[in-house]
């Protein structure tokens, strides 16, 4: 088919659909799919979440890692890319927009827009995208669907929408059913009104296969037998496989590559196919220098797109190797050489992350500061290297800072807080500690309080642990990244000190029911521990080193209640977020495929006691 420089391809669509996390995104596409029958599987093998392929994706109920997948609808081909819905993976949201012309906006019929709907709505409209407004989850109890009609509309309006957006077609779905409406008070049976709304409102790609070509690289993947592979939509021109292009790299540096292997996008697979043009969005492999925001240009007339602008990193860890006396004992991948091979790896394809090796000279050996979009966006990674079998150590995080025109600023989130009424002072009181503006505070129904304020992303860390033991485990919190503001005043440290043990050992339930009185315990009994590890939080703002080792004294005497048997609090169990969350700068996170342990980073306390006598004598 040939194109003009004016003409639109008829026959293709190219969409994407945010949400905000947990709102339907990929519930909706697997319906999709099975409507056209591009889902085709045997019952046995049938699963819910078909685009979620990442083990955490599907245990964390989020998208992490954007996939694009079709349909064919009368004769048009929609390519549809499910995109993340938390913001700490926005640098994923952000090349996924500029590979499409229209977006599927999903929001949920009783929680209304959402903070990520914020933030990923955002980018769409900065880019001149028409969204359409799907209401989805118009079937669950209490839904209200014009009410969160109403909602989407003043969230358009506060984040400067034009005319033309504010005009937007609405659907109302259920994407659980699988069916779609013009009217919420009128329950469809399939998709089909959803479908001819995207090809009534999302215009074809603007295509021109007779100019040189031009592709964008706006995803990275990787295959051990191709290498990497570059993804993104064709903008002009066409390629076949085993053609030669250039590769015009954002440095200006350019180069000339094979095309050894080019895929497109049917359904659930990733097919070869030989040759695509201007609209296609298609996988190219043999580029090995490739990164996002390159472009594939043809050699004879070699010409760059404009640079793609990818939200720099607002977090930093350090990760580490793990040195503890336990180190060994689980993992398979534990040395620096190790560590900063899958690191690198990593940057492969992760765009938002930034990786820096310290100094091997300094006394940081092995030592590497991370940075990426957020606590989530680290956290997932963190979680994939334990499971792949390394073993490592990762500090506090610490924000970034960034200097403009003379002033310091720092990152700050939009929060969102979903609480009942009677903890409304505790939250304002953490709230208030933690320097948040609140922007606003409105009733959910008879008991629900919904707040939402600007905070700073230095003062959330650690507030989500509070925030749940205040509501007793009833609160919920969402938020996204809000922009950057003025360097505010350091927030309040963690208001309890830690129990440190003393010497290595297992754990007693005669010494752990002494502590327990003072304490929230971290370990069991039975439990080994090493000096410096961290067993507990003290009930006050200091650090206490304690034996929990400590035995029963045998004697031959018997008293009357001595036999009595000792009662236990069940111990406190981290999960990795809530452990990166409540250490301090002084203290590490033991990570390995078995275990998270907290410890203090200086281990050897028998000797610093030692030498503090020594000094005092």
């Amino acid at each position: 088919m040939t194109t003009t420089a004016h003409h639109r391809r008829k026959n293709i669509r190219n969409i994407a659909i945010i949400a905000h996390v947990d709102h339907g995104k990929t519930t909706l596409v697997d319906a999709m799919l099975r409507q056209t029958g591009e889902f085709k599987v045997k019952p046995a093998e049938a699963q819910e979440c078909v685009l979620d392929s990442n083990p955490q994706e599907r245990e964390r109920g989020i998208t992490i890692l954007s996939k694009c997948t079709s349909v064919p609808y009368k004769d048009v081909l929609i390519n549809i890319v499910d995109t993340p819905g938390h913001a700490d993976f926005g640098s994923e949201v952000e090349r996924i927009l500029c590979m499409v012309d229209g977006v599927l906006l999903l929001v949920d019929a009783l929680d209304g827009p959402m903070p990520q709907t914020r933030f990923v709505l955002r980018k769409s409209l900065e880019l001149g995208l028409r969204p359409i407004v799907v209401i989805n989850k118009v079937d669950r109890p209490f839904a209200d669907p014009l009410k969160a009609l109403d909602g989407t509309f003043n969230l358009f309006l506060n984040l400067g929408a034009t005319d033309a957006q504010l005009d937007f077609p609405t659907v109302y779905a259920s994407g659980k059913e699988g069916w779609a409406s013009l009217d919420h008070e009128k329950p469809g049976n399939t998709l089909t009104p959803l479908f001819d709304v995207i090809l009534k409102h999302v215009p074809g790609p603007v295509a021109n296969a007779d100019k040189p070509l031009q592709m964008q690289v706006t995803m990275l993947d990787y295959n051990s037998y191709v290498g990497r592979i570059g993804v993104g939509r064709l903008m002009n021109g066409r390629v076949t496989q085993g053609q030669t292009v250039a590769l015009l790299k954002t440095d200006g540096r350019t180069f000339n590559y094979r095309v050894t292997k080019m895929y497109g996008y049917f359904g659930l697979e990733k097919r070869e196919i030989a040759k695509a043009e201007a609209g296609d969005i298609v996988a190219l492999a043999g580029l090995e220098e490739v990164h996002v925001g390159d472009t594939v240009a043809s050699v004879e007339s070699p010409e760059a797109l404009p640079p793609m602008e990818i939200d720099e990193p607002t977090l930093s860890m350090e990760f580490m190797v793990n040195e503890s006396p336990f180190a060994g004992r689980d993992g398979k991948f534990l040395t620096s050489r190790h560590l900063r091979a899958r690191l690198e790896q990593e940057k492969q394809t992760n765009v938002g992350l930034r990786i820096e090796e310290l100094d091997r000279a300094s006394a940081k050996q092995g030592v590497f500061k991370v940075s990426g979009r957020g606590e989530l966006h680290l956290s997932v990674l963190i979680e994939t290297m334990r499971r792949e079998g390394f073993e490592l150590a990762v500090s506090r995080p610490e924000v970034i800072y960034k200097n403009r025109d003379g002033a310091v600023l720092e990152p700050a989130e939009y929060l969102v807080l979903d609480i009942d009424r009677q903890y409304q002072g505790a939250a304002m009181e953490q709230l208030g500690r933690r320097g948040a503006e609140i922007k606003h505070m409105t009733m959910e129904g008879e008991n629900t309080l919904r707040l939402e304020c600007v905070i700073t992303a230095r003062a959330l860390i650690g507030f989500k642990s509070e925030l749940m033991t205040q509501t007793k485990g009833t609160g919920l919190m969402h938020h996204s990244f809000h922009g950057y503001v003025p360097k505010t005043a350091e927030p309040g440290h963690r208001a309890a000190g830690v129990l440190v043990a003393k010497e290595k050992g297992s754990t007693t339930a005669y010494a752990l029911e002494s502590l327990q009185e003072r304490a929230v315990m971290f370990v069991g009994p039975g439990v080994e521990v090493y000096e410096g590890m961290i067993v507990g939080m003290n009930s006050r703002e200091n650090d206490m080193v304690v034996n929990p080792c400590k035995k029963k004294a045998l004697t031959n005497m018997r008293a009357a209640g001595s036999d009595d048997t000792i009662q236990l609090t069940p111990p406190k169990i981290f999960t990795l977020e809530q452990a990166i969350e409540f250490i301090e700068t002084d203290e590490l996170v033991e990570i390995t495929p078995d275990n998270i342990r907290l410890r203090k980073k200086e281990l050897n306390f028998s000797a610093r006691r030692k030498n503090e006598r020594d000094e005092s004598e």
